[in-house]
């Protein structure tokens, strides 16, 4: 594929730059063909999807993604294989089964799907449903003492239009070009996204606490992202002990206007709910699997690569992220299998917690590189980290200076595009560089913009390299992001591949360059703090789990 024309230009531009920029050639041939020949991609993400199965943080299914992942690596030769813990977390929780029906005004099975979290019913439950509005304390209000024993339906059916396109299969030449056009304030939240955000998630907890005290039998909200039987199903976001919950689906939208249309036509409408789940509170907390290559004479200095490997439970986890997960194991694997003596130290690290809010990332960042004080204020804290306005000051540990740089993938099965720089110019022409002998695979765009969301972005918040690559969506903003319809099936197996080459082939080159990735300015704030270095009778990994335990 050609070079946009707008990266050509800056690549003229930069020649010298790129000339200077080492590229092993030999080594890139090497991982092409151990990469296209020899993958292993797909039996990595069908043990994570169809063997484990989904893997929703806390769960015994997460656990056993901790161990397996541990345990492949430590079986590919990478050495220091463990679990960091982090925490505590909350309860694990799983369901065995969930079936709701129409009883009257006529029989029908219906298809709908538990929220994370939601306790069961004890068996079949039967009452009458209602549908109402509840978004805001006034509607709470409103509504007081009507509610008890009742079926609620909460929200209004989505219309379904026929689908002209399903989904942005992949990127053409003039995507490509949008995307490589810097935006200012691109990839970040605004302050209204914050507020309009903020002012949901405040009102979550009075509307499960009434619905609680109200003793509602159950609660049906209709699907969103999809239709013809594909719809998301997240989480209650309450997992803690204790939390106010009552048993909740989410039903596919056909099948949620149905019953919306009879409550609205005044008709009397029953249903019934069997949804078998249960809480885990053997162990409240979270954890990470990681693993490495060491390096040689700059092993002090680590180059990461990761992905998120918990999931929703709707589906299996797979482009959401069994697909990231699969693509950096078999890049490290191809490394590792060409016996490639790396100067850095090449650190691979497998996240739980980013669907609640890159919980799994932000600690390790936390722990190992540097931090700044929670906030204190209560509307702050109502927010998902990541919404959270940055507190200083920056108190970085004896890692942060050498740290090179962090890799993810998180956007689906897709091929790999490029790379977002995260307006660092610096690093353009070495991506640059590195892309050109991989532009016949697709690859061939750096980005200045920001992109945000996934766990890069605790590196980048603390002033450490940390990117994203660009990937084709191929079917994950219409179908697979967070449905039921996130299985195996929607995995690509040539574009993994190509994405497992970029990646390894970034990685190697990283770890082998003169120095440390340039980093952007450090944002003015005071001056960080540095921490002490351990002394040397304190572990160097006090939060890892030792092998068995």
């Amino acid at each position: 594929m050609r070079f946009p024309t707008a990266l050509l230009t800056l690549s003229l531009l930069a020649a010298p730059a790129i000339a200077e920029e080492p590229v092993d050639l030999e080594m890139v041939t090497r991982i092409r063909q151990e990469g296209f020949k020899n993958s292993q991609v797909m039996e990595t993400a069908s043990a994570l999807t169809d063997l484990i199965g989904p893997r929703l943080t806390g769960s015994p299914n997460m656990k056993k993604a901790n161990e397996w992942t541990r345990a492949r690596l430590a079986e590919w030769g990478l050495v220091n294989a463990h679990l960091e813990k982090w925490g505590p977390f909350g309860r694990g929780w799983t369901y065995d089964a969930a079936a709701v029906r129409l009883l009257s005004p006529a029989a029908a099975p219906l298809v709908a799907i538990p929220k994370a979290w939601t306790p069961g019913t004890d068996g079949p439950v039967a009452a009458d449903a209602i549908k109402v509005k509840l978004e805001s304390k006034e509607d709470l209000e409103k509504h007081k003492g009507k509610l008890a024993g009742k079926i609620v339906l909460l929200g209004e059916p989505k219309e379904v239009k026929p689908q002209v396109k399903a989904a942005l299969e992949r990127y053409d030449e003039k995507g490509l070009q949008e995307i490589y056009r810097f935006e200012s304030g691109g990839g970040r939240y605004s302050p209204a996204d914050r507020e309009e955000y903020a002012k949901r998630r405040a009102f979550r907890k009075p509307l499960a606490e009434f619905l609680a005290a109200e003793k509602v039998l159950a609660v049906i909200e209709p699907g969103t992202g999809g239709d013809g039987g594909t719809f998301d199903v997240g989480g209650s976001g309450f997992y803690k002990k204790g939390d106010p919950v009552v048993p909740t689906v989410v039903m596919a939208v056909e099948h949620y206007g149905r019953i919306a249309r009879l409550l609205d036509q005044k008709k009397d409408v029953k249903l019934e709910l069997d949804v078998k789940a249960r809480y885990h509170d053997e162990d409240t907390m979270g954890y990470n699997t990681i693993a490495e290559i060491p390096g040689t004479d700059r092993k002090g200095e680590v180059v990461m690569l990761g992905a998120h490997m918990d999931s929703w439970h709707a589906g299996t986890g797979a482009t959401d992220n069994a697909a990231g997960v699969a693509a950096m194991m078999e890049a490290v694997r191809i490394l590792k299998t060409l016996d490639v003596r790396p100067r850095r130290t090449i650190r691979i690290a497998l996240w739980s917690g980013e669907e609640q809010g890159l919980l799994g990332s932000r600690a390790y960042v936390r722990d190992h590189l540097a931090s700044r004080p929670e906030s204190k204020d209560p509307a702050e804290q109502e927010l998902p980290s990541f919404l959270r306005k940055p507190t200083g000051p920056l108190t970085v540990k004896p890692e942060h200076a050498k740290f090179s740089v962090y890799f993810n993938m998180d956007n689906g099965t897709g091929r790999i595009r490029g790379i977002y720089a995260q307006e660092s110019a610096a690093v353009v022409p070495i991506f640059e560089a590195w892309l050109r002998p991989l532009a016949d695979l697709g690859a061939t765009t750096v980005t200045m913009r920001n992109t945000m969301g996934t766990d890069h972005t605790p590196f980048d918040a603390v002033g450490l390299p940390g990117f994203q690559f660009i990937q084709d969506d191929v079917e994950y903003s219409a179908r697979s992001h967070h449905s039921n319809a996130d299985v195996y099936e929607r995995l690509q197996r040539e574009d993994l591949m190509q994405a497992s080459v970029v990646i390894a082939t970034f990685v190697y080159h990283t770890a082998m360059r003169d120095r440390l990735l340039p980093r952007k300015p450090s944002p003015k704030e005071e001056p960080p703090k540095r921490e002490e270095p351990p002394s040397k009778e304190e572990p160097a990994r006090p939060t890892a789990l030792a092998k068995g335990k």
